[in-house]
């Protein structure tokens, strides 16, 4: 699969878009103004205990106090008299006006905090550096058991002394890598964690210990495998810093580096800014003719998949089947492309043929071996949904690069001009019961007033007959249709 990383770089944001065989599938934007704080080592302070929740607010310097859940707090079991472990208590570890230590897992999505955890970890391109814990994992994705060995072994052999403390993960990257490149981030890690601990021991609550690399130096530190043939930036400036990172850090894919400088800008030339508008629409046309519907919630996203205009060419359930199959390939890409996370609930059309099913999901989950973030796959239910789970560390793209509407507060809906037009008939007869009025003036949008006037214009003459007051329209054209005003004159 041709693999390609497009970095677009100006003052205010940087966005990087990953390209397979042409078709954007990935998306990450970081603006200066809002740069992501995942990996972020900051000296808290204990802000407040909740015994209820099992969790603590932390002050580490932001608007909103971050959380930190007791699952999250490194030593927070204990092993009682029958072995098994036993989560402690929140009072028991943490008190209020206590400093900590802690790491950012998830940026702050919407009104929530970031997330924290105290089990601090420095990554590299091929290693996570664990200082405190002793276990040694190796990423799942290396499937050969021999490789995983190895790897293990080549860890053992260079772990040193004053480094028995630590522990390590073995990253996907690392597969197949020479044993000297494996020794060299060991040492640049553990030179890494000493100028940390030294920024730790002068640090103040709610200061920042350690910051993670910049987007551009993340993308060629985490992004770029074996299958990237070529990563293109369109500004000179970091292009040259991308080149001097790679050539201490990652000296194999430095020749896949290229510099953009046509000026026609890059994303346009791979229909990159087409792809992301249409991933911010509720709808996504499939090639058959079918179509997808997202709806992104607070607790969760519902995908419904429609047959639309696709007819088939031999019999209902085959047209299903198809649908389906496409759908499943369609979706895995666009849960991608908006970085869509949390509990994911699919409405698959539904197949009657079990054979269907297993292969619609088989499809599901190839898709899905593509992703780089964790995903978890229920089978299809009795009511023919599929239940899944993406883990989330940043906003999606939605909540990027749009904001809430203010004129329906994010419902999606507005009250129809008629269903005002009776609201400000009540509020009318309301105010002249309750007091003396002489005659009243409606305030309220231009498309409400010409309801009044037009389709209820008889209802309106009947309205003032009824209370015996004079009533003036005034249309408004700042209001939008749920706002108005009745006032006594």
């Amino acid at each position: 699969m041709l693999e390609e990383i497009l970095i677009n770089v100006t003052p205010q944001e940087t966005r990087v878009a990953t390209v397979e065989n042409g078709v954007l599938n990935e998306m990450c934007i970081e603006r200066r103004a809002k740069k992501t704080l995942v990996g972020n080592i900051f000296m808290g302070r204990v802000a407040r205990v909740l015994p209820g929740m099992e969790a603590a607010f932390i002050d580490i310097g932001l608007d909103r106090a971050a959380f930190l859940h007791a699952s999250d707090i490194a030593g927070s079991t204990s092993i009682d008299e029958n072995g098994e472990k036993q989560q402690r208590h929140i009072r028991e570890l943490l008190r209020e006006e206590q400093n900590i230590l802690v790491q950012v897992l998830k940026n702050p999505l919407g009104s929530k905090g970031a997330r924290l955890t105290t089990s601090l970890t420095a990554p590299s391109r091929y290693l996570v550096y664990m200082p405190g814990e002793t276990s040694l994992g190796v990423s799942a994705k290396i499937e050969d058991e021999e490789e995983r060995e190895r790897l293990r072994e080549i860890v053992r052999k260079f772990q040193q002394d004053d480094d028995a403390n630590s522990g390590y993960i073995v990253r996907t990257a690392a597969e197949g890598v020479k044993e000297e490149e494996i020794a060299d981030e060991m040492v640049f890690l553990r030179k890494l964690w000493l100028s940390i601990e030294a920024a730790i021991s002068s640090a103040q609550p709610g200061d920042r210990v350690h910051a993670d690399l910049p987007l551009v130096k993340r993308t060629l530190r985490d992004l770029v495998g074996e299958s990237v043939e070529r990563i293109r930036i369109d500004s000179r400036e970091s292009y040259q810093s991308a080149c001097e990172f790679a050539e201490k850090y990652l000296p194999e894919i430095l020749p896949r580096i290229e510099h953009y400088p046509g000026e026609r800008p890059i994303f346009d030339l791979y229909g990159v800014e087409d792809e992301i508008q249409k991933a911010l629409e509720r709808k996504v046309q499939l090639k058959s003719g079918g179509h997808l519907v997202f709806d992104q919630t607070e607790s969760m996203t519902t995908v419904d998949v429609n047959t639309g205009a696709f007819v088939g060419h031999r019999n209902l359930e085959e047209t299903i089947f198809k649908t389906n199959l496409e759908a499943a390939q369609a979706i895995c890409r666009q849960l991608r492309l908006r970085n869509l996370g949390g509990i994911i609930i699919i409405d698959f059309i539904d197949m009657s043929i079990e054979e269907h099913k297993r292969q619609v999901m088989r499809a599901m989950e190839k898709a899905l071996d593509r992703d780089r973030a964790k995903t978890q796959v229920c089978e299809v239910s009795s009511l023919g949904l599929v239940e899944m789970t993406r883990k989330r560390t940043r906003e999606s793209l939605e909540q990027t690069l749009c904001s809430e509407c203010p004129t329906c507060s994010g419902r999606g809906l507005l009250r129809t001009a008629e269903t005002v037009c009776y609201e400000i008939s009540r509020e009318i007869i309301r105010q002249v019961r309750q007091f003396d009025v002489k005659s009243l003036t409606v305030v309220a949008s231009p498309d409400v007033v010409d309801m009044f006037l037009d389709e209820q214009s008889d209802y309106f003459a009947e309205l003032e007959s009824f209370v015996e007051v004079p009533i003036r329209l005034q249309p408004e054209s700042m209001y939008n249709r749920d706002q108005y005003d009745v006032v006594i004159v």
